[in-house]
């Protein structure tokens, strides 16, 4: 009974995981379709300011995780937003060469900045003891982090004018300004929030995994397979997709050893796109967000 707690909370684990490194990315590519190239560094920035603020501001890494890494990383994805992206809408090859350029000029400046050595924070809480075992009171923050970006997720876009501006600009944003709407003012705060979910993935991540430059190349292929394989919905997809494939990832990571983990991942991955092309959404919770 132990072990199956501890193995429940690892793939839980694993499934907030997948969550925090892809949701901005969905709420991108699901609301504006555009495919960003550089979620990858907005991830890995996010990781610095987490570690810098903690290490060298004094900052608790409290504050510095949750607070500031997404609202300095959300600015940067608005000012991003407003000298490139928005002069890309409808392009969707330009924009993946564009996000692409400004994937490889945060990696170079970052690496100017701080080198190309592996920065770390320490894990800011204990383990905890389940019986014989022990597992991350860490990893069960991430868990609780997680379920929280969905259900604020949930609430800004169900509850909020500008969620409901947001949807109707994703359907048809002819017909928003044609009623008064802005819909380059919501595409610029949607693309800053999506950076923003990035630069919070990132800095939760951080005690985890260490941040370099690169880091962002380890992230970007599941976030982007995660975020294909989920379909339209943006909330729906996101946690579908996430659920199936942290669950394969460490249930056969567990069973033999995480690389065959990986690569189960991948052939589930592949397998569920070559059956439902338009992801899991486009076949079941088509109504959803």
């Amino acid at each position: 009974m132990d072990f199956a707690s501890v193995l429940v909370i690892e793939i839980l684990g694993s499934i907030a995981i997948l969550v925090l490194i892809s949701i901005g990315l969905a709420v991108v590519f699901g609301m504006m379709k555009v495919i960003n190239m550089a979620h990858g560094e907005f991830l890995m920035l996010g990781g610095y300011v987490a570690i810098y603020g903690t290490n060298h501001a004094g900052l608790n890494f409290w504050v510095s995780a949750l607070i500031l890494a997404p609202l300095v990383v959300g600015l940067v994805g608005l000012a991003l937003e407003w000298l490139v992206i928005r002069h890309l809408y409808g392009r969707m090859i330009d924009t993946m060469l564009a996000t692409w350029g400004i994937s490889l000029a945060l990696i170079g400046g970052m690496t100017m900045l701080v080198g190309n050595t592996t920065t770390g924070i320490p894990t800011p809480l204990p383990s905890v003891s389940i019986g014989d075992y022990s597992v991350s009171g860490y990893v069960i923050f991430l868990i609780v982090l997680a379920l929280a970006v969905f259900a604020g997720l949930f609430c800004l876009f169900k509850l909020t004018t500008f969620g409901l501006q947001a949807r109707a600009t994703t359907q048809n944003a002819d017909m928003v300004a044609a009623l008064g709407g802005k819909p380059r003012r919501i595409y610029a705060l949607t693309f800053g929030l999506g950076a923003a979910l990035a630069g919070l993935g990132g800095a939760a991540l951080a005690p985890l995994t260490g941040v370099i430059p690169t880091i962002g190349a380890s992230y970007i292929a599941k976030a982007f397979i995660t975020v294909i394989s989920g379909g339209a919905a943006v909330i729906a997809g996101n946690l579908s997709a996430s659920v199936l494939f942290g669950s394969v990832g460490q249930i056969f990571t567990y069973v033999y050893t995480p690389v065959i983990g990986e690569v189960a991942l991948l052939v589930t991955a592949i397998v569920l796109i070559r059956i439902l092309p338009q992801g899991i959404t486009g076949r079941f919770f088509k109504r959803s967000i």
